[in-house]
């Protein structure tokens, strides 16, 4: 029987962590005159892009992206209709709220949404002011309307571990949290134009200010327990309009910098003693109005690489 070595384990252990190591992948939604939603690597290479139409009313820009569990893409390019695509580029699902279940001549607006692990669709609609569940046929299974503030102006919603709504409205400038009743159980007064909310695993929520230039860790008791805010010393980044945030599974936060200029990172990855790990600063791809985004999981990340091996074939 022949024993490993000393350097016959180093070497075996290295390409064990080697093949371990994931690779990231990186989905992107841009408008402000780019109008592309693109999946690249870690290094900003660009994997898959599509050519969006852009939202035509008013100021432009993508709001919120979702890579699905089927591999699939849910996006809008107008303020109200939302496209799920294939990455063959096929339509396979769409809903416009601008005429759907009694909006037609309705001021509306959709910032919001998300597949729901049932497979029905959340969708807020700022105007009407309600969160509405649709099934495949577009059909409302659940819905409750939204307080003041989330009439007008929400921006991003994300669903909490608990089943609850955390919703983000820039005008009186507050985080939001609904129970599945429309019953607000938590709010957090941030007073600038809020744009994204997440909760932590640790129960905190974590808030990027829109224009506040700031992302604070607030406990349940509203305790200020982490925060950044105008610039970043490590890594030298000038925060921007703050809007999307992950917490990433190495317990990192990964960060949205929106309108920070072409010397700036568009997204970047932070450590909670406030070092910059990673950053995504590909302002040729992206411009000036990266407003949503998603780094893809171990998962996630196969199962596109996985998806677009098959179209090369």
């Amino acid at each position: 029987m022949k024993l490993c070595t000393p350097i016959a384990i180093f070497l075996v252990c290295l390409f064990a962590g080697a093949s371990a190591q994931a690779e990231r992948l990186v989905l992107v939604g841009a408008s402000y005159g780019k109008n592309i939603l693109a999946i690249t690597d870690a290094k900003g290479n660009v994997l898959w892009s599509h050519k969006t139409g852009g939202p035509k009313r008013g100021h432009t820009g993508h709001h919120d992206v979702h890579l699905l569990a089927n591999g699939n893409i849910l996006y809008h390019d107008s303020w109200t209709k939302l496209t799920e695509m294939t990455l063959d580029k096929k339509v396979v699902w769409t809903y416009d709220s601008a005429t759907m279940n009694g909006n037609r001549g309705k001021r509306v607006d959709v910032h919001a949404f998300a597949r729901l692990p049932n497979g029905n669709t959340m969708i807020t609609e700022s105007g009407v002011g309600r969160i509405i569940e649709v099934d495949a046929q577009g059909k409302i299974v659940h819905q409750f309307p939204l307080k003041e503030g989330g009439t007008r102006s929400t921006r991003l919603v994300r669903i909490t571990p608990q089943g609850t709504y955390l919703v983000c409205s820039e005008q009186p400038g507050v985080v939001t949290e609904y129970n599945r009743q429309g019953k607000v159980v938590w709010d957090y007064p941030i007073n600038t134009r809020v744009f994204g909310a997440i909760r932590l695993k640790n129960g905190n929520t974590l808030i990027c200010s829109g224009g506040g230039k700031s992302v604070v860790e607030v406990t349940p008791e509203k305790k200020i327990v982490w925060e950044i805010k105008a610039k970043v010393p490590d890594g030298n980044i000038a925060l921007a309009w703050m809007t999307c945030l992950q917490e990433l599974d190495n317990g990192n936060f990964a960060v949205g910098n929106c309108h920070a200029g072409p010397n700036q990172p568009q997204i970047f990855e932070i450590t909670r003693d406030k070092k910059v790990v990673w950053k995504f600063d590909e302002f040729a791809l992206v411009g000036n109005g990266l407003a949503c985004w998603q780094i893809l999981d171990d998962k996630q990340s196969a199962l596109v690489r996985k998806k677009l091996g098959s179209l090369e074939k």
